[in-house]
């Protein structure tokens, strides 16, 4: 389904973490062992399938917002069931909030909780760069015609949270290519 997944790796002491391990879990993988990096967890932005399939392949702690902990055990929840194949999780090792710092060596994520597209949607702001999940995309936003979904919050989560970080911040969204709030403040055709 085309997900990014992210690799963030802090130089100095080569500790890693991965952003929503979807597929090409084997390549992924084999490119942290050849470079030595040390994986230390996985940050799911949110529940849906395709962004926790991978959480099982790698052996380290899951963390997700605490609103989309049952996705990883639920395939109903998690819409797996309705697209490809019934995908579950290890059950996560910490349960985020809004607010929360993840420290990965020198690196701080920042966590915003950006409900929406799920309850526990989470988008991660680390300096000038902000992982955004499925919550704002490259000239979209998120879907929100799941029963779960929630339009009036999703548009909150982006205008409180992400459209007031500096126009230079550069997104990382859950699919598709990457962008700037910016570029997304003036042109995304969802936000004029």
């Amino acid at each position: 389904m085309a997900v990014n997944c992210y690799l963030v790796v802090d130089k100095g002491t080569g500790e890693a973490c991965l952003i929503d391990p979807g597929d090409a879990l084997s390549e992924i993988k084999n490119y942290i062992t050849k470079n030595g990096f040390k994986l230390e967890f996985i940050i799911n932005t949110h529940g849906h399938g395709d962004h926790i399939a991978g959480n099982g392949f790698f052996d380290c702690p899951v963390y997700i917002h605490k609103l989309d902990k049952d996705f990883l055990a639920r395939a109903d929840l998690n819409l797996s069931s309705s697209f490809f194949c019934k995908v579950t999780s290890p059950e996560a090792s910490r349960l985020l909030e809004d607010g929360d710092r993840i420290k990965l060596g020198d690196l701080v994520f920042e966590v915003l909780h950006t409900p929406g597209h799920t309850p526990g949607s989470i988008s991660l702001k680390m300096g000038d760069v902000l992982f955004s999940g499925d919550t704002l995309f490259c000239g979209a936003v998120g879907r929100t015609d799941f029963d779960y979904g929630d339009e009036e919050a999703l548009y909150r989560s982006i205008h409180k949270k992400l459209l007031v970080l500096p126009d230079e911040t550069t997104i990382y969204p859950g699919h598709g290519d990457s962008s700037t709030i910016g570029r997304e403040r003036k042109a995304n055709p969802f936000l004029i």
